[in-house]
């Protein structure tokens, strides 16, 4: 082995890498505020090394499924100083890996810079609360602060079903109990299904990721859970769109009113490379289902959504595109940032051009 994978993730932390990549044929590359960056110092990756490591960090079995799927997530601790997402995957035949680093302390909602309704949000009983955006936007963070803060404030029963479980969330005034897809559980759905057995207050799903897990998530909300998950959509108006779009077609109607009644909020959010000073800016934002929203995606009238979300801000609710026009204002980020992510830029362009 050329070199030792512990060293190389402990200085990656030290940098505030997010991200380190080990390809064989490369040197080990750095997520460096959004670049990758060389390691300096490290030899080529062979692939040797890299069978080694999953080998050494995965368990024998992990790896067997690896070399049956080609592909496999886990988590991993290294000695103790941080936490990590893993990826193992094959590519040209031999095995490339993907760390993303978990902080140890989780948050508190209001050091991400969310919108302060979002804390209202750990209040509700019951009901699907989703958080949005692409991958590497800070929504695993988002949803372990809430967690925790939820934590804090109310005696729960809290189930989290992960692939793979980032964040330890310590019991406090909640049971917290969190399982791993592979290790614990065999999917989400059938994760989902169970999990209803075991009297949950609050279950957070890692992502709603097709029909299966999708319609075990609404159906938890449904029976008078609250329900916490992701999605890899950019505003509230996709989001209620793709839900409604894994459905067959002759399921269609039913499912808007269900989700209807079921969803209570929507976060979208973006993270950017600030250039006003190192470190990333969130832009976030908020869709609350008021009775005009739901009467929306009941009548099947989601193109009116937007227009909703600008007219209720004194209801708690902002567009992202607004959020992020907000940050390019106060010097935060560039106008290409902005015109790059904008879900409307044809419409935008000119006024950050003025």
């Amino acid at each position: 082995m050329s070199f030792e994978i512990r060293k190389l993730l402990k200085e990656a932390l030290e940098r505030g890498a997010s991200d380190v990549h080990v390809v064989p044929g490369l040197q080990p590359l750095l997520r460096m505020q959004t670049f990758l960056e060389k390691a300096e110092g490290y030899p080529i990756v062979t692939p040797m090394d890299t069978e080694h490591f999953v080998r050494e960090m995965a368990g024998e079995r992990r790896f067997e499924v690896l070399s049956e799927r080609r592909d496999i997530d886990f988590s991993a601790q290294i000695n103790g100083f941080a936490r990590f997402r893993v990826n193992a995957h094959i590519q040209h035949d031999t095995i490339g890996i993907a760390f993303h680093v978990i902080p140890k302390r989780i948050p508190e909602l209001d050091e991400l810079g969310l919108p302060p309704t979002v804390k209202s949000f750990v209040d509700m009983p019951r009901g699907l609360i989703l958080v949005t955006g692409q991958t590497g936007d800070g929504k695993s963070t988002t949803l372990a602060a809430m967690i925790e803060a939820m934590n804090q404030k109310h005696a729960r029963h809290v189930i989290t079903i992960e692939d793979p479980v980032e964040y330890l969330i310590p019991s406090k005034k909640c049971l917290i109990e969190q399982r791993e897809i592979g290790r614990d559980l065999l999917n989400f759905a059938e994760g989902l299904r169970n999990t209803l057995r075991q009297d949950p207050d609050m279950i957070m799903v890692g992502e709603m990721r097709d029909l299966e897990t999708t319609s075990a998530a609404i159906t938890a909300a449904e029976t008078g859970h609250l329900v916490l998950s992701t999605m890899h959509t950019q505003s509230a108006f996709q989001t209620v769109e793709r839900i409604i779009d894994i459905y067959p077609g002759d399921q269609q109607n039913l499912i808007r009113a269900v989700l209807s009644n079921t969803l209570q909020a929507v976060i979208s959010q973006s993270l950017f490379k600030r250039i006003d000073k190192s470190g990333m800016a969130l832009a976030c934002g908020v869709m609350i289902c008021t009775h005009p929203v739901r009467n929306c995606i009941r009548e099947d009238r989601i193109h009116e959504i937007p227009n909703i979300i600008q007219t209720s801000r004194d209801e708690g609710m902002c567009s992202l595109d607004d959020s992020v026009q907000e940050l390019y204002l106060k010097g935060y980020i560039s106008q290409q940032q902005v015109l790059a992510h904008l879900n409307r830029p044809m419409m935008l362009s000119t006024e950050l051009s003025a």
